[in-house]
């Protein structure tokens, strides 16, 4: 019998130990994440910020629409993706879904593939119904025009080509500065 007593409050210690370690764990996994989520003040943006003038840029959609810089009548919602981010296949279908009920419709959302036809071949299928798609080389067009460093990259760009909202997720669009 002292034995199983024993048995049993040993077990209920290691229990306990795992327990509090178990809990450790996760404090340092939530902390890790807020570090990894909060972007310093110091490092650049992957997008050109809020405010900036986005370049010149022209370019021949996927169904053969011209646009350009100078085709900016209104407040475009842009999206810039790269068959080799992670990230990207995450975001893509919620960039879809937000297109699909942007005002203007279509007309003013632009879906940047980074990459070639065949690389982007399901990406452009999925964004094709809901927006303007361009296919290009990284650092030209409007991954140029924008200053693209990663990917996703999303912003939103008013008729004055001026960025209103930018940053890797949707979210960010939302964060639209009071002085825009």
């Amino acid at each position: 019998m002292p034995f199983l007593t024993a048995l049993v409050l040993s077990v209920g210690v290691l229990c306990l130990v795992d327990l509090v370690l178990t809990v450790g764990v996760i404090r340092r996994l939530r902390a890790h994440e807020e570090m990894l989520s909060a972007r310093p003040a110091g490092l650049p943006s992957i997008v050109l910020p809020p405010g900036a003038v986005i370049g010149g840029f022209s370019a021949t959609t996927t169904d053969g629409v011209h646009v350009s810089d100078e085709t900016l009548t209104e407040t475009v919602l842009v999206g810039v993706f790269s068959p080799d981010c992670s990230a990207c296949h995450e975001r893509l279908p919620q960039f879809a879904e937000h297109a699909r009920s942007f005002p203007g419709g279509r007309g003013n959302v632009l879906a940047v593939l980074v990459g070639t036809e065949e690389e982007m071949a399901d990406e452009r299928r999925t964004l094709e119904p809901v927006a303007l798609v361009l296919i290009e080389e990284y650092g030209t067009g409007l991954t140029k025009a924008l200053q693209v460093r990663g990917f996703p990259s999303l912003a939103l760009v008013d008729e004055h080509r001026r960025v209103v909202a930018s940053g890797t997720t949707l979210e960010d669009l939302d964060k639209i500065p009071a002085h825009a």
